[in-house]
């Protein structure tokens, strides 16, 4: 692609589309018709373009794979790329669920069609290039990037409050990156670099190590968000439009678990074991705490936002016990929670193009009108809840089996989680699709229609497969977190003799 590699081709593909789009003048039907095509062609490409990465993707190495390298601008920065198995499964996340985010905004998108369509193309742009980007400053410009497009999308195409909750999205999670900037410029202060690869091998002292983790950790923990800086996010979740809420919950939270494992475990690792206690405390009261208060909500969406905090809470979790299961889980954690919440918003979305509401109280017994539906929102609740069979399960019991290797009072408190996911999450179904159809307004709602079926069925699938058969993602990522924790238990070993020695 114009002299770079495959890894920027399926980065930089739908700006292709952008352009496409920026040559589509008037709002007639036909023009619209050829913008939501257009999009909708140009997702579908990248997710086969990325498809085409996976099939030549090499499971067994825990090396970068596809790397690309160029000289930035003459300007000594570098603009390098690539991938491998902590990567790789998301920018095959991120792919795959964009076309979804397209066809849910088919019919509920009216306004600006051809602005809300390019904010998209471009906010899969800069997610996909967070995945793979191989230096610091390239990675921070998508991560922050990323802020933008899905500010417009907040606040132009979202809901009454929608400037407050675009804005309080936009001033937490730039307030926290401003301080991952500072280190790293410290870093390259330091190592002369900002090549992740020769960072990854780079020894910083002690004391330093301290200070750069918790300024990564600012960005991290609000963008996934962890307790207490995850109050932007219920906010973020009711005010934007469907797709908006699937996008947030399934990929952009994933950023901060994955800055985790890209930067803070394998940079950091005398200061992630120092701060895996912190972390530890931090995610268990994520888990019980906002567990308790989406069982007080009655703005589904809101619900279903508190039920995305607790589930980081398992993720961050595992990823801090540094053993296998642990780091498993806590990624396959993350890949799950893609499917299930963003499945969970568009069924909340499909409700909400009929009736115009979120809340709770405004339904009851759409089981007598809506079979299909209740079935598709049926199997997304229960893989939400961990139900075995599904995706949902896999996660969490990897996520809780590495924690009670690494601390058992923890993997105790963090199970009661699950018990509270399993109240709030058939509380809301109970009450949305059993009980008697008495209200008027809901006599005559409609079922799924053939697009929103089409919509489901390859997310169904999906989440039964890999419930049953969790190997394909394990595998990919098995690799790769074993070289990690081999390399932290290394750097580890080496501090202690040294502190011996002294």
């Amino acid at each position: 692609m114009f002299g770079f590699g495959i890894l920027s081709g399926v980065t930089f593909l739908p700006l292709v589309g952008v352009a496409f789009l920026l040559t589509q003048k008037g709002d007639d039907e036909a023009s619209l018709r050829n913008i939501r095509w257009a999009t909708l062609a140009t997702t579908l490409a990248t997710f086969a373009l990325s498809l085409f990465i996976w099939s030549g993707f090499d499971t067994t190495s825990a090396a970068f794979q596809f790397v690309e390298e160029k000289n930035w601008l003459g300007s000594g920065l570098v603009y390098k790329m690539g991938v491998d198995g902590f990567s790789m499964p998301f920018v095959l996340l991120t792919t795959f669920l964009m076309p979804f985010a397209i066809l849910a905004s088919w019919d509920s998108i009216q306004k600006r069609v051809k602005e809300y369509m390019i904010a998209f193309l471009v906010l899969e742009t800069l997610m996909v290039g967070v995945f793979c980007a191989l230096d610091l400053v390239l990675f921070y410009l998508f991560f922050e990037g990323g802020l933008i497009p899905m500010f417009l999308i907040i606040g132009i195409w979202g809901g009454k409050r929608r400037v407050y909750a675009s804005f309080k999205f936009f001033l937490y999670t730039l307030v926290g990156s401003l301080l991952m900037l500072v280190a790293i410029l410290a870093m390259y202060g330091k190592a002369g670099t900002t090549d992740i690869t020769v960072l990854l091998h780079t020894d910083f002292p002690k004391e330093m190590q301290t200070w750069l983790w918790l300024a990564f950790f600012a960005s991290f923990a609000v963008k996934m968000p962890m307790w207490p800086v995850h109050t932007w996010l219920p906010d973020a979740h009711v005010e934007a439009p469907t797709a908006g809420s699937v996008i947030l919950a399934a990929i952009l939270l994933k950023m901060g678990g994955y800055g985790f494992i890209r930067f803070s475990l394998p940079m950091f690792p005398d200061a992630s074991t120092n701060f895996a206690p912190l972390i530890y405390a931090l995610s268990v009261i994520a888990i019980v705490y906002t567990s308790l208060v989406a069982l007080v909500q009655e703005d589904i969406k809101k619900l279903i936002a508190y039920s995305s905090v607790a589930h980081m809470g398992f993720v961050t979790m595992g990823l801090f016990t540094l053993n296998a299961q642990g780091m498993q889980g806590a990624i396959f954690q993350m890949i799950s929670h893609g499917l299930v919440a963003g499945a969970l918003f568009l069924c909340v979305g499909v409700i909400y193009d009929r009736m115009h509401t979120r809340e709770i109280a405004a339904y009851g017994g759409l089981v007598n009108r809506m079979p299909i539906y209740a079935f598709v929102f049926m199997l997304f609740t229960m893989a939400n809840v961990g139900l075995p069979g599904t995706t949902g399960f896999i996660g969490e019991f990897l996520s809780l089996t590495g924690a009670f290797q690494a601390n058992s009072w923890v993997a105790l408190i963090a199970t009661s989680g699950v018990v509270l996911s399993a109240a709030y999450a058939l509380y809301l179904y109970r009450r949305v699709i059993f009980g008697v159809l008495d209200k008027a307004s809901l006599k005559n709602i409609a079922d799924l229609t053939p697009r929103e079926i089409a919509i489901f069925t390859p997310l169904v699938l999906l989440t039964i497969y890999y419930g049953v058969q969790p190997q394909a993602i394990l595998n990919a990522t098995q690799a790769s977190v074993d070289n990690l924790i081999q390399t932290h238990t290394a750097l580890i070993d080496a501090v202690k003799l040294a502190a011996a020695g002294q």
